[in-house]
Parts: structure tokens; C-alpha cells; sequence
């Protein structure tokens, strides 16, 4: 499962990075944060300056924003001291000095509520989707909740369909290299699913799970209740278009009714 994505930066030529592959497959952080500014921007009638990254891993969303102007500040916040170092050697080092100075990087933990606020909080990547409780989720949406500035908003992005209810590999191919999306259980009495991503470089032996993700397939309804009772006061859908060939288009407008397809992304945006 991807947003649709487009990159340039040519392929590492020494040993193999997942972190750099796992990029250029389902990320596109120069495009997340010009949403997330025109989606604020959007609801609040103002431009938002400060933007905290909840699992952030290698915080190239921070990273991102800092570039759309010199008054934009950014935090990550993430649990990972391999992927955080990854993202201080191949993404902070690329700034300019003036840029660095403006982006926080914590190894810490997103239920904590004393990393101050920002306007913006975003939760990518289906991170959360790793609290397989229903009181665990609505503990994290209410340390979200608490880190977002009066006006500000909470950004969660989701995905769901039937073809995410069966076991299935997908794969799509990539300039040099395919990546694989591998749903290899669900269960449809807890909700839980298990998850893993595989790469194989052009010429080279398939790569068998180079990330794996247990979690719990939440729905957009309850994103959206637990939202509320963590304090927000509206919530808001933005579902991806599709292009000619019915695949995800990587733009995401405002509905209030979605379509019914095998898959699907969307955004739910919180109102504080």
C-alpha cells in the first residue's frame, strides 16, 4: 500500500538501504508538506509555521518543511536511534546551516505531552495503527491533541479497502528495483494484520522483509469518533483521486462520502 510517489535522486551504489528503497516507493515528503499547508491554511484561514512529526523515523517530512521558508520550524519525535541517526546523515546534513537550526529531533515517545506545541501534528505512515487497543488509540489522539496549538491541526493518514481483508502480495515496479507489499494475515475477529515490504534490485536476489508491521486495520469512523472524544472539535476526510488507470493519483480533496474499491488512502485531519 503506497501514496503515489515520485523521486529522482539516483540509487545508492554500495551496500543495500532500505531506508533509502522504502523512500522512494511510498514517500514523498516535498509533496505531504505542501498539503499540509494548504490543508491548514484551508481550515484555519492563516499559514501555520510549526510542524511536529510524531514517528517520525528518518523525519524527511521535517526536514521538507523547513525548505518551504525561513520562518518554518520543525520536530520529529520517534523511538528509533537507527532510523533518526539515518535521517541525521543522509537528510539534516543536506540543509543549509540556517536550516538545521530550525528542525528539533527527539528520540522520545509520542504519549508524551511535554515536547510543547505546534500548529501542525502528523502521524504518517500508518504509524499508529500499532495500538491495537482502543484505549491506546485514544491515549495517543489525546497526547496529539495536547501538543497541537489552539486553532491548530492533527493530520492521521489511514488505509482500508477489501483487498486489505484477504492475504495478497502486491508488487510495483520501480526504476531499477520493485518493491512488494505483502498482506500475509487479517483477522477479521480482532482486526489485526500482518504486514511486510520486500525489495528486489534489477540483477540481484529478492530481499524478504525488510520491514514488518503488526497492527490493527482502524477504520475511518473510528479514527474519526476517538478523534472527537480526545477533544477535537471536527474532524475531516480527504480521500485520494485516481489517475486514468484507476490507481491512487497522490491527491487528496475534502469529501464527506467515499468510493468503494479494493484499496484506498485517505487522510483524517482533526480541528483543535
Amino acid at each position: 500500500m503506497s501514496k503515489k510517489t515520485k523521486q529522482t535522486e539516483s540509487a545508492p551504489k554500495k551496500d543495500f538501504d532500505k531506508y533509502y528503497y522504502y523512500r522512494k516507493s511510498v514517500q514523498s515528503p516535498d509533496n505531504d508538506v505542501l498539503f499540509f499547508r494548504r490543508t491548514y491554511r484551508e481550515l484555519t484561514g492563516t499559514f501555520p509555521k510549526t510542524l511536529c512529526e510524531d514517528f517520525c523515523g528518518t523525519f524527511d517530512i521535517c526536514c521538507e518543511w523547513v525548505k518551504l521558508g525561513p520562518e518554518l520550524e520543525a520536530m520529529g519525535i520517534d523511538l528509533e536511534p537507527e532510523t533518526l541517526q539515518y535521517g541525521k546523515k543522509n537528510y539534516l546534513s543536506k540543509l543549509s546551516e540556517q536550516q538545521q537550526k530550525r528542525i528539533k529531533v527527539v528520540e522520545g515517545n509520542v504519549l508524551d505531552t511535554n515536547f510543547g506545541q505546534s500548529d501542525i501534528v502528523v502521524a504518517l505512515n500508518f504509524s499508529y495503527f500499532l495500538f491495537k487497543k482502543r484505549s491506546q488509540l485514544k491515549a495517543y489522539f489525546e497526547a496529539a491533541y495536547s501538543r497541537v496549538k489552539e486553532g491548530g491541526i492533527f493530520i492521521a493518514d489511514c488505509f482500508g479497502g477489501s483487498q486489505c481483508q484477504e492475504p495478497n502480495e502486491e508488487e510495483t515496479e520501480h526504476d531499477g528495483f520493485s518493491y512488494y507489499w505483502d498482506q500475509d494475515s487479517f483477522d477479521p475477529v480482532t482486526n489485526h494484520a500482518q504486514f511486510y515490504i520486500h525489495f528486489k534490485v534489477k540483477g540481484e536476489k529478492k530481499r524478504e522483509r525488510c520491514f514488518e508491521y503488526d497492527w490493527r486495520m482502524w477504520s475511518i469512523p473510528e479514527i474519526r469518533e476517538i478523534m472527537e472524544e480526545a477533544g477535537f472539535k471536527a474532524t475531516h476526510v480527504y480521500w485520494e483521486g485516481t489517475d486514468e488507470d484507476g490507481e491512487g493519483d497522490g491527491e487528496f480533496r475534502r469529501v464527506t462520502e467515499g468510493e468503494e474499491c479494493e484499496a484506498w488512502v485517505a487522510y483524517v485531519v482533526a480541528e483543535k
